[in-house]
């Protein structure tokens, strides 16, 4: 690797490596990173439950409600690969303050808001600051950490990762009921400045890889136009009855034909805004499908499992978020131990011991019916916190392990980015997948009932008390449930057997398996 001397401005603090570099209190600098990343993923979440609430008191339709999820689904996914040229252009320190401050602007924004309009418009706010907080926190806290460390680090980001997308509908639901929706936003802003003001003072004199690339305008606006238009379409495919709607059709041909344009004209731009070349590496590659593949199905479990406890058994919303919470008391226990002495191991083999675990509890799943109950459900999903344990550190260090010790933070957000988008395409045709199997089963399951036929008839009269038309509604909510259970099974058996084809791709990665940050030597594998 160059100096700093030789790519930043000069002077003695530019002769150093950044791996030279530790702040005056690693605890502390990792608190305040940590908490920003908790709160920046904790807020994709918080507020789905409260999202009636929302729309009630601004005086807006559920439709309109949707957006505050979409807009800030969108706008992160635009941000999220713009990482690298920003870190490059300003510094990952400075990065990393502002984003965070600017994430408490608009938080603040989003609890003042007394329109809809305007809500949608801060959170839109709100997902574009926050697109380059964990991937730049990924790369600070690579950086402060020795090399035999660094599992840790990135263990510890597992762990947010996975428990605050659960904790935030739990959180936003609590806070709702016994507050108000605004202090969702609200509490970020005591936590973002903390966080900004810690990091800020720890990492003061931190040298940088400062760069003035110039400013890719075609690359940017393709990127805005393809990436937008394809989160929409995912957001809305399913309400909109995909394409069978004039928008979803428009809204595709815009993001294949920006989407097109935007991969080519980086691949060939001298000074690309995103650099595409990154997938050259062959760990980066392998391990940022394995994660982008076993990412969206873990993200489809975290849609289906709450969705199918409200709709078929009853649950509410509080405890349906009690019943699948038990998936993240294991990473949290399990964090410091995997983070220590995973790289004893060969990461390949961790990686593959999740997906077989993740793969088990899917499997389990698909033989579910409507009896099941709440005890059985939580203990799978504790069973599944086994899997998810093992599984973000050891793929995050795989596709960590061959970049360049200055691509680590753009190879991070392009990561973090494929693997959004495939959480949002896990999430539509999920949905999607599971209400057109229950619709196919309950189809085969009505075609047999004749009302000519005297003992559905006498079954019917049974159920309704002897009220025809009520027996009716009863058989008809039956036969519905047990037809979304059937597709509920259908589709966690594909879970499983995706789980398990994801070990493929780990095994395309070749050791060693450790971080070149700052240029120091590789070390705990």
């Amino acid at each position: 690797m160059s100096t700093i001397a030789q790519d930043a401005a000069s002077g003695p603090a530019a002769a150093a490596k950044p791996a030279d570099f530790r702040p005056p209190s690693v605890a502390l600098t990792t608190l305040g990173l940590a908490l920003a990343s908790f709160m920046q993923v904790l807020d994709t979440t918080i507020a789905n439950v409260s999202l009636p609430t929302i729309s009630g008191n601004l005086g807006g339709s559920a439709n309109q409600a949707t957006w505050v999820i979409t807009s800030f689904a969108v706008s992160t996914a635009i941000a999220l690969p713009l990482t690298g040229w920003l870190a490059r252009r300003f510094g990952e320190r400075k990065l990393f303050m502002w984003s965070t401050l600017a994430f408490v602007f608009a938080s603040f924004l989003c609890g003042i808001a007394h329109s809809m309009g305007l809500l949608v418009v801060a959170r839109a706010l709100q997902g574009f600051v926050a697109g380059p907080m964990y991937p730049i926190t990924q790369a600070l806290l690579l950086s402060i950490y020795p090399p035999a460390r660094r599992g840790q680090a990135i263990a510890l980001l597992a762990m947010v990762t996975v428990v605050a997308p659960i904790a935030g509908p739990i959180l936003g639901g609590w806070i709702t009921d016994n507050y108000s929706w605004e202090w969702i936003f609200f509490i970020n802003i005591p936590i973002g400045i903390f966080a900004s003001m810690v990091v800020g003072r720890q990492l003061k004199g931190r040298p940088e890889r400062l760069e003035k690339p110039k400013m890719d305008y075609i690359g940017l606006a393709t990127l805005v136009l393809g990436v937008g238009a394809l989160q929409i379409l995912l957001d809305l495919g399913n309400d909109e009855d995909w394409f069978a709607s004039t928008t979803i059709v428009s809204l595709s041909i815009v993001s294949a034909i920006s989407l097109a344009v935007f991969v080519i004209w980086e691949l060939t731009d001298k000074d690309p805004i995103v650099n595409l070349r990154l997938f050259r590496h062959r760990n980066f590659r392998a391990g940022t499908i394995a994660m982008t593949v076993a990412y969206g199905a873990f993200f489809s479990v975290g849609i289906l499992v709450p969705l199918w406890l409200q709709r078929n058994l009853g649950y509410t919303a509080i405890w349906a978020g009690f019943a699948t919470a038990p998936i993240g008391i294991l990473p949290v226990l399990l964090t410091p131990f995997v983070g220590k002495y995973a790289n004893r191991f060969d990461l390949r083999v961790l990686a593959s011991f999740a997906f077989i675990a993740m793969s088990l509890t899917s499997f389990t799943r698909s033989h579910f019916n409507l009896d099941v109950d709440f005890a059985h459900v939580a203990w799978v999903q504790l069973f599944q916190g086994i899997g998810v344990a093992l599984f973000f550190m050891p793929v995050l260090q795989i596709l960590l392990s061959d970049l360049e010790p200055h691509e680590i933070a753009a190879g991070s957000g392009l990561a973090t980015f494929v693997r959004t988008l495939g959480g949002s395409f896990a999430a539509s045709l999920t949905t999607y997948a599971w209400t057109e199997r229950g619709a196919v089963h309950h189809a085969h399951m009505t075609e047999r009932i004749s009302a000519q036929d005297p003992a559905t008839m006498e079954k019917v009269m049974q159920l309704g008390g002897g009220d025809l038309q009520r027996g009716a509604a009863v058989l008809e909510r039956m036969i519905s449930n047990q037809a979304a259970q059937i597709g509920f099974n259908e589709i966690f058996h594909l879970l499983g057997i995706i789980f398990l084809g994801v070990i493929l791709f780990v095994w395309l990665a070749k050791p060693p398996f450790s971080a070149k940050i700052g240029g120091a030597a590789g070390g705990g594998h």
